[in-house]
Parts: C-alpha cells; structure tokens; sequence
C-alpha cells in the first residue's frame, strides 16, 4: 500500500487480487478455541453497510451470535438434507484432483460415500435429519444473514436484484475477514425447513424477515488442510463484442 500524496492510502491492484484470491471456504480450519475480539467483529460487520444494494435498500439484518449457550442450542437442531441436494451435488462433484483441473468447476467430494452412490445420484437416498452438531456449536462466531423480502428495489418482482445485493454484502463480510486473518464458511441449511421456523424462536425473530443463511466466523487454525482451487481461465468465460464459443 502506498500514499497518493494527498493523505489517502491505496492498496494496488495486485495486493487488491492476492486479497481476492486468498478468500476461501474455511470448512474445516476455523479455530473453535480463539474467541473474535468485539473491534475485529465491528470491522467485519462494517464492510456489510458498504456493501452496494438495489436502490440502497440495504435489505439485510445480521444476527452476531457468540453466547455458547445459544451456539448449543442452534447445534442440537436437525438439518434434513433432500434427496434433490445430494443428487445435483452429485453432478457437480468431481472424484479426484485432476479430474477438477480438467473440469474447472464443480468441487471434490464432500458428505460420506452413501452420498455416491446409484441410489444417490438417482435422487433415491433418504437420510434420517441428523444434528448440526459441532458445526455450529463449537465455532466462535455464528452471523445469522436475515432478509426482508417486502424491502425490494422498485419494479423487482422475485427481488433477484435484492437477493443479488446479499451476495455483495457476504463478499464483503468475506473478504474484510480474509484481510483480518479470520475464515468464514457459508452453512446454507439453516434457511431450510424447519431448522428456520426453530431458530425464529429461539431467537425471537419476527416472522416477516426470511434466514438466508448462517456464516460461520473465526481464526484459522495454523495447521490448514490442503484445499485445491481451481478457477476458469478469462478466456474460458468471456467472449468480446458478441457472443462466442464458451
């Protein structure tokens, strides 16, 4: 970073994209024995109100849970994953490192091996609801992402430009985290049914606001597993002047 000699200080583009490319899913490497100090939380939470939203609606409210208690509570909750989930997971997985550098999208394998099986991928496989679990109790910081559907941007109808502005706002959250040395991992089961009527009650969240979903919130452990990042090259999804072939 450096001055532009009137007082304000600038990142340069390439520390702006190594900043960009180090924002990862922290899965597995979040460090449930370090709490997140209340400044560095406040930062965090800073970079949501400048996120850009349609109309500056800012149609989002962020529920900060560290009470352990609480955590416990959320934990011991069932999550019932759909058939339908593990199905077009199934699609998407690739089953080797090499296989997702070939494809460049997708992800390698997460759930246990039933989740790959024929019955799997058919959409045949029902699981019993299982616990959050550790999952949510154990991590230092659980943001609670609410949305108000009736706060849309004008002439929106399905709000895809206010459901649009929430990604902007976690991204922002995300990247203000990864310059902070802290991970975030999105859990997308706690917008579900009933998981979400149940934390509503607990947490005494009115009815009208929708949960979105939860992020997870803490330092990395110093030992961090091996994660691949595979990305598409620019010429793999763009086109100039008019539309090519993708």
């Amino acid at each position: 970073m450096k001055s532009d000699g009137k007082g304000v200080i600038k990142m340069n583009d390439q520390e702006v994209l190594d900043l960009i490319k180090r924002r990862k899913s922290a899965r597995s490497t979040i460090d449930s024995n370090l709490p997140v100090e209340p400044e560095v939380l406040n930062k965090i939470l800073e970079a949501a109100t400048w996120a850009p939203t349609a109309h500056n609606m800012q149609n989002f409210k962020i529920i900060a849970i560290d009470n352990k208690t609480i955590l416990t509570q959320l934990g011991e909750l069932k999550s019932h994953i759909k058939p339908e989930f593990i199905s077009e997971n199934y699609r998407n997985v690739s089953f080797s490192e090499e296989e997702l550098k070939q494809k460049k999208t997708g992800i390698l394998p997460i759930g246990t091996l039933e989740w790959y099986t024929e019955e799997a991928r058919e959409g045949r496989l029902n699981l019993p609801p299982a616990q959050l679990g550790k999952m949510i109790s154990d991590v230092p910081v659980l943001l609670l992402v609410l949305y108000d559907p009736n706060r849309r941007a004008p002439a929106s109808e399905g709000d895809f430009l206010g459901v649009m502005s929430l990604g902007f706002m976690i991204e922002n959250m995300w990247l203000m985290a990864t310059a902070l040395g802290l991970g975030l991992h999105i859990v997308s089961p706690l917008a579900d049914e009933p998981v979400s009527s149940e934390i509503k009650k607990i947490l005494d969240i009115p009815e009208n606001l929708k949960i979105t979903l939860g992020c997870r919130l803490g330092y990395l452990k110093t030992e961090e597993t091996h994660q691949p990042r595979i990305r598409r090259n620019i010429e793999d999804f763009v086109s100039y002047n008019k539309y090519g072939d993708l």
